[in-house]
């Protein structure tokens, strides 16, 4: 049970305490009332005994009373009937509520933090390993810190209220004062009235109210003097007499009234009687009002919304129409003279409320002193002696009548020593109704004595008495009586002092039974549990007393048992192990009655504390009743603000109750909501619960939608909140825009630099300000979730924000001005413009979502001024979604409120520094809080005629329209790509007829010259005329402005040409548009427009080229060799192309047609075809293969400069009668923008410096190896490009179109093949992981192949040769090797010739001959120097001879530990020996 105010003991003697009745005269009242107090209220506060009184037993032992209290009331006083009862105890319960501001007492019990006191619901889960240490605090307190006021205010209200009875003594009087005034013409002719009326009252037997103990009542005389209006030496006179008359000990002169009313009312005088009079409404004065809502018949109250009718429920009739009950409602009473016939708490319960009336004006405290000291002369000298008088005598009578011993008390032994008589058990008794016994019967002469001596505290002989009489009462079967008797010697037994017996519980528990079930009083049952429950918890049998106080509950009265379950809660928290659940649910069940009472605010009270139980442990449908229980008694208390937070706990969680009850708990939540809302006004917006608000998979977008494609036109497709986002796309974004910025910043990125991001989300970085423009649209998508099985319909959805104008202009930042906020605005059903001219604000009028629906709503501001923006949430009207059919149902305004809800982001977590990693911070998420700039321009990008599907290699012209769409012009405008190989918009120089869409439309893409095939036309280009300027590819392009600058609304169209993929398949190409605005502004200072295309490349052509040297030098040049310079020499190289077509006809190509041979180097060039075929061009059907040889030569500089040097010169050999320009626009940009093969080429454009400095790095590192390496390898190197030009004839639509296109094929090596498609390298499934460095690669060696290529061979000689054999045997052919070195360093050559073939074949084909002179030289050529050396060839008869035998070794002579490496052999020289 909860804590009390008092001990046990303290409680259960003031619950039996001895009764005096006052008769008054009219005089008498007449002084009291000055004070406005009755005579009986006038001694109330007096009536407690501060020091001890003494009496002796019939032992003449002596038997101290201490803290004795006596009850005085008018003699015409009556206990109420039940429902005068049951309205007192409600109202007393009422008014009596826990204290607004106390502080909260916290209960810890187990892995529970519980609040009893304070009504706000307030859980908290705390570690479990603390168990331990709470248990213990618990265990080892007496009580704990939860109190029930109201609890103790019921018990004492009912005890006091409870009827006197015949089978018990206890509320008998055992004195009577007679009051008489001093200003009676005869005193004492009043008192002999009044003790006439009083004896009449007792014996006369009209009257069966009031009871009386005893015949001879002791009758206590006293003279009530009025000091301020009366003569004191008068009632001195008159006391005297009195005196003579009644004796010292019987009469007493009371003097009062010291001061006048009017005298001293400025002076604060003490008011005893305050807490007596209004002792319930001490803590919460305001409830009053409740009263008298609440206070009605509490069986009649809840009656109605439990579904019971009342007239069902009263179940009052049971009791007042059993036998056993004794004291009929029908039974004349004394009349009263006061109106309200009931005692005088109940009189002070039903106290006006209004402001109270001042007490005892007249009083001082002299007279407070004489009051007090009446009391005590009373006690200790009229009614301690009446009592000890009468158990002396009620002691004689049964030793008499019984014939017993001396005493009573000395016979103890004999009487209980004997073997005792079985009890019966309640099944075993008889119900002897109407059983009476007559007030002389000794059985009751032992219960009077028994109840004398309890009231004076001589517990052990009462003990003794109480048992003897349940003895004789059950023998009697006169079960009322023995109930009685088993109640107080259970009580009698514990309040011995020194504890000589246990405390007979089962004496209670038989007594509760036996009210209960066989006399059907309900009022003594509940007496009796009342006093046995409070004992048990004092011995800490908490488990019994719970047991106790729930079997007491019934259906007959809601308002009792929500107290004794309440109690029985308390008892389960209080245990040694509290039981947390048990407490929870009984709570409930409190609950759950305290409302059917009528006690609202008990009620909601209770469910509080149950639901810091039930919170968050799973229990969701129990937590949904007790929100909605604790939602609908706060809005019954006019606490709406509690009402919808508790609602909103329904409907927020993961409900799992029905569609049905959840629409329930909607509409219910909607009313209060509205009904609170009303009370506040329009002036704040409430937090709405649904739908459920995703604030962190918030996106915002900036900037206007993209529009759609008109016509031809396809838009820029750029960012739309349509998009997935996407990290590794948004990275490569970021180093497109890095790239650019870079080449616009003149090659380095600022420090400033900050990606731009058109839309955040939550992966996004958010750490800084988002930068909005002026006058363009901000879309915030925001996702909803519907959590409930019902609809919800949302209406004039719009965004909540804040903004701060500030000017931008200035060079400190800007200057601040006010803070302009639309919750006004917003929280008006009405819409208003009035902030349109600031922010304009979007209003979505209708949004509806599904049951358990996710779903987005995009909201746009457009800003009108400059400064700084926060988007603090949506605010909209919230309705259930659901058209009612029937005719009563509520109109759909009334079932839809306005709220808010805030967007609260939370950031990401920072996780850099040491404290950030050791404890738990969050940065801050700016995506909400963008800063509104200047104008800047805004670019749109149109492109015309672009294809989605290109054959590889295939040259298309579009166009793109570029479209300033703001009020700011724009400028720099550039355009990067992650494909720059797939367009181009031309050189500088390059001509841009025909200039629009449609003139172009069957026009070539290539600029064309008629001209019949011949030589090849040769043409220097610059690479810097293309946009190659560092070594590397153009991977931003500028785009030509004119006069640099794109104004307001205007327009450019220009040509963009386009080659397909190299590769099959589908191409994702990015673009990023790059533009800034005229005017540089600190806030923004540029802005971008992505683009991204899918491109299908479907198969074309195949080409594989192959270069070899060519072996004879012609006898044209041979005479020139000595003139020409070093760079001249070995000038011839043979070119192998093949081609074959490899398009599989899905994309309706019937042929392709190879139109031109193009070249492009720095040191080579194609020179002519060599095996020309008869068409004019080269055909080629489906899978079909064809074969040119071509003729290179390299390149005459005409002036060896450095910028020359630079330069590549592009070769056409066109097969047909029209010669496709190679060196301009589209095919050279191509040509420089033409993917890189896998292996790192040396010295063309495709050398980066990155490469290039790593490779001079590794050439220090290396030494002389890797230069040799680098020597021999330049040996065998060949820098030539082909370019493969095609048209392709394709059907589509029964219309022919002719399609063009170009290859590129990148020679490298002499021998080596080379093809335009690249192999695909193989993926590595798996990569192993590395723990130790690798080994740092070996130093690469030329191999035997590279080596065998320093020197070039060539053997000049008669291709016949006649000899006359007859005459002359021998015949000598002179010969000439030319030696060739092909490298740029000395070679060291030894000619061997001494080399004969052994081989029988070649014998057999082949003529053995022997060479003259020398086998073998030692030569040094330098580099590339030609060196010829005459031989001598000696044969011995004719035939055909190979004169290919000699053998050449070369080393490079700067290396002394190589070897001489064999060196390629050249073809088969034949000689014919003709003999004459």
């Amino acid at each position: 049970m909860a804590q009390c105010v008092q001990s046990v003991q303290e409680f259960i003697q003031d619950s039996f305490v001895p009764m005096v009745a006052v008769l008054c005269s009219e005089d008498a009242e007449r002084v009291t009332r000055k004070n406005n107090l009755t005579f009986p209220e006038l001694l109330r506060p007096f009536c407690r005994l501060t020091s001890e009184g003494h009496l002796r037993d019939p032992n003449n032992q002596v038997v101290v009373v201490k803290g004795l209290r006596i009850s005085v009331t008018g003699i015409n006083t009556r206990p109420p009937q039940t429902p005068e009862l049951q309205r007192v105890l409600s109202q007393a319960v009422s008014v009596c509520q826990p204290p607004e501001g106390s502080p909260a007492n916290v209960i810890s019990a187990g892995d529970y933090d519980l609040n009893i006191s304070d009504r706000t619901v307030k859980a908290s889960v705390p570690w479990y390993s603390d168990w331990k240490e709470t248990l213990t605090q618990l265990s080892s307190s007496k009580y704990y810190t939860a109190t029930t006021p109201w609890f103790e205010a019921y018990r004492e209200n009912f005890l006091q209220s409870m009827p006197a009875s015949e089978h018990e003594f206890l509320s008998h009087y055992l004195a009577c004062m007679l009051v008489v005034s001093s200003r009676e013409a005869v005193p004492t002719e009043q008192f002999l009235k009044l003790s006439q009326e009083q004896h009449r009252i007792q014996h006369s037997g009209e009257y069966t109210h009031p009871k009386w103990f005893i015949p001879n009542t002791l009758k206590y005389y006293v003279l009530l003097h009025d000091i301020s209006d009366g003569d004191e030496q008068r009632a001195d006179s008159v006391y005297e007499d009195m005196k003579q008359r009644y004796g010292t000990q019987g009469c007493y002169l009371l003097k009062i009234n010291s001061r006048s009313g009017s005298t001293g009312a400025d002076e604060q005088m003490p008011d005893p009687w305050s807490q007596y009079l209004h002792k319930t409404s001490v803590h919460n004065p305001e409830l009053y009002e409740e009263c008298a809502v609440n206070n009605a018949v509490e069986n009649n109250i809840g009656a109605e919304e439990d579904g019971l009718d009342p007239s069902v429920r009263d179940t009052d009739s049971i009791s007042e129409s059993h036998p056993l009950q004794l004291d009929q409602p029908t039974d004349a009473v004394y009349p009263s003279n006061n109106p309200v016939n009931s005692v005088d708490v109940t009189k002070a319960s039903l106290t006006s409320h209004s402001t109270p009336t001042p007490r005892g004006t007249c009083l001082t405290l002299n007279d407070h002193d004489h009051i007090r000291q009446f009391i005590q002369e009373f006690t200790f000298r009229g009614l301690l002696p009446h009592i000890e008088k009468n158990i002396r005598q009620l002691n004689d009578q049964l030793v008499s009548r019984k014939g017993l011993s001396r005493s009573l008390f000395s016979a103890t032994k004999k009487l209980f020593g004997g073997g005792k008589v079985p009890e019966k058990s309640i099944a075993e008794l008889k119900n002897t109704a109407g059983l009476l016994y007559p007030s002389e019967a000794p059985e009751l002469q032992i219960r009077k004595m028994a109840d004398l001596c309890f009231l004076v505290q001589h517990y052990e002989l009462a003990y003794n008495c109480y048992h003897t009489a349940k003895k004789d009462f059950l023998s009697d079967q006169a079960m009322l009586y023995a109930a009685g008797s088993l109640e107080m010697a259970a009580v009698a037994a514990f309040l011995q002092s020194g504890a000589p017996r246990p405390y007979p519980a089962h004496y209670m528990d038989t007594a509760i039974q036996t009210y209960r079930d066989v006399c059907k009083n309900m009022l003594l049952a509940e007496r009796c549990c009342l006093l046995s429950a409070e004992i048990l918890k004092s011995q800490t049998k908490y488990s019994d007393a719970a047991t106790l106080l729930i079997k007491m509950t019934s259906e007959d009265s809601d308002l009792r048992s929500a107290l004794l379950l309440e109690q029985a809660a308390h008892c389960f928290m209080n245990m040694r192990s509290p039981m947390v659940r048990k407490f929870a649910f009984h709570m409930i069940l409190a609950g759950h009655r305290f409302s059917k009472a009528g006690q609202k605010r008990h009620a909601l009270r209770c469910y509080c504390q149950a639901l810091q139980v039930y919170k968050g442990k799973g229990w969701t449908l129990a937590e949904d009743h007790i929100n909605f229980t604790i939602g609908r008694q706060s809005f019954t208390l006019r606490q709406p603000e509690n009402a919808v937070a508790a609602f909103r706990h329904i409907l927020i969680n993961d409900s799992k109750q029905s569609a049905v009850q959840q629409a329930a708990f909607l509409r219910e939540y909607l009313y209060v909501y509205k009904s609170m809302s009303q009370l506040t006004g329009e002036s704040s917006l409430l937090q709405l619960p649904l739908p459920c608000l995703h604030s962190s998979q918030t996106r915002v977008f900036f900037g206007h939608e993209r529009r759609l494609a008109e016509g031809e036109k396809q838009a820029a497709t750029h960012v739309s909140l349509d998009q997935e986002f996407d990290r590794d796309l948004s990275q490569m974004w970021r180093e497109l825009e890095e790239r650019v910025v870079a080449v616009a910043n003149r090659g380095t990125v600022p420090v400033t630099f900050q990606p731009s991001q058109c839309c955040l989300n939550s992966q996004t970085d958010n750490l800084r300000h988002p930068l909005a423009v002026v006058e363009e649209p901000i879309i915030v998508e925001l996702v909803f979730r519907n959590p409930l099985k019902v609809p919800l319909a949302l209406s004039a959805l719009s965004l909540l924000w804040k903004f701060t104008l500030k000017d931008f202009s200035g060079s400190q930042g800007g200057t601040t001005g006010e803070t302009i906020t639309n919750e006004k605005e917003a929280g008006s059903l009405k819409e208003t413009t009035a902030l349109n001219d600031i922010i304009e604000t979007q209003v979505i009028p209708e949004f509806n979502i599904s049951p358990e629906e996710t779903k987005v709503a995009r909201l746009k501001l457009l800003p009108r001024k400059t400064g700084e923006l926060h988007v603090l949430g949506v605010v909209y009207n919230l309705g259930t979604g659901e058209v009612g059919n029937s005719e009563d149902s509520l109109p759909g305004d009334l079932m839809c409120v306005r709220g808010q809800q805030n967007l609260e982001i939370q950031g990401p977590r920072l996780n850099v520094t040491k404290e950030e990693k050791t404890s738990v911070k969050y940065g801050p998420d700016r995506r909400l809080d963008p800063i509104i700039t200047p104008p800047m321009p805004s670019l749109e990008v149109f492109f015309i005629n672009f294809p989605t599907g290109l054959l590889c290699g295939e040259i298309r012209k579009a166009w793109v329209e570029f479209v300033n769409v703001s009020a700011v012009p724009l400028t720099g405008l550039r355009v990067a790509s992650t494909h720059p190989e797939f367009f181009t918009f031309g050189s500088a120089a390059s001509d841009l007829t025909p200039v629009t869409p449609t003139a172009a439309e069957h026009c070539s893409a290539y600029k064309t010259v008629s001209m019949p095939p011949s030589v090849a036309t040769v043409s220097l280009v610059s690479p810097a005329a293309f946009g190659v300027t560092s070594g590397d590819r153009p991977m931003v392009a500028e785009i030509p402005l004119s006069r640099g600058v794109l104004g307001p609304g205007e327009a450019l169209q220009i040509p963009l040409w386009l080659r397909g993929p190299e590769l099959e398949g589908v191409h994702e190409i990015n673009f990023l548009f790059y533009y800034e605005s005229t005017e540089k502004t600190a806030k923004l200072s540029h802005r971008v427009l992505r683009h991204t295309v899918f491109i299908c490349a479907s198969r074309s052509l195949s080409v594989r080229a192959t270069a070899s040297r060519s072996n004879t030098l012609h006898g044209g040049e041979r005479g020139k060799e000595e003139g020409r310079g070093r760079e001249e020499k070995n000038g011839n190289m043979l070119v192998f192309v093949d081609v074959e077509n490899i398009n599989t006809s899905e994309a309706g190509v019937r042929e392709f047609h190879i139109v031109q041979v193009s070249s492009s180097s720095r040191q080579w060039r194609l020179h002519k075809c060599i095996n020309p075929v008869a068409e004019k061009d080269s055909k080629l059907a489906s899978r079909e293969r064809g074969k040119l040889c071509f003729k290179a030569t390299r390149c005459r500089t005409e002036e060896a400069t450095s910028d020359a040097a630079k330069k590549y010169t592009f070769a056409d050999l066109n097969l047909g009668n029209e010669q496709i320009v190679s060196s301009t626009t589209p095919c050279a940009d191509f040509f420089f923008r033409r993917s890189l093969p896998a292996e790192p080429r040396r010295g063309g454009v495709s050398l980066g410096g990155a490469s290039q400095m790593r490779r001079h790095s590794l050439a220090h590192q290396n030494g002389t190896d890797d230069g040799v390496t680098d020597i021999v390898r330049k040996c065998s190197e060949v820098e030539l490009d082909i370019i493969i030009l095609w048209k392709a004839y394709v059907v589509e639509d029964n219309k022919q179109l002719i399609l063009e296109g170009q290859l590129h094929v990148a020679l490298q090596t002499i021998g080596k093949e080379a093809c335009s498609l690249s192999q695909k390298e193989e993926t590595q499934e798996m990569v192993l992981l590395k723990f130790k460095p690798d080994v740092p690669p070996p130093i690469s060696k030329p191999s035997l192949e590279q080596l065998s290529h320093l020197i070039k061979t060539c053997l000049h000689y008669p291709e016949s040769y006649d000899h006359p054999f007859p005459q002359k045997s021998l015949c000598m052919v002179p010969v000439t090797l030319t030696l060739s070195n092909c490298s740029l360093a000395k070679v060291d050559v030894i000619i061997d010739l001494r080399h004969k073939t052994t081989s029988p074949e070649s014998l057999e084909v082949h003529g053995s001959f022997s060479w003259l002179g020398q086998t073998q030289y030692k030569l040094q050529l330098q580099a590339q120097e030609v060196h010829m050396l005459s031989l001598k060839a000696c044969f011995f008869q004719a035939g055909v001879y190979n004169l290919g035998t000699p053998r050449v070794f070369a080393k490079l002579a700067q290396t002394s530990a190589m070897c001489e490496t064999s060196q390629q052999s050249a073809m088969p020289a034949l000689i014919i020996i003709n003999s004459v």
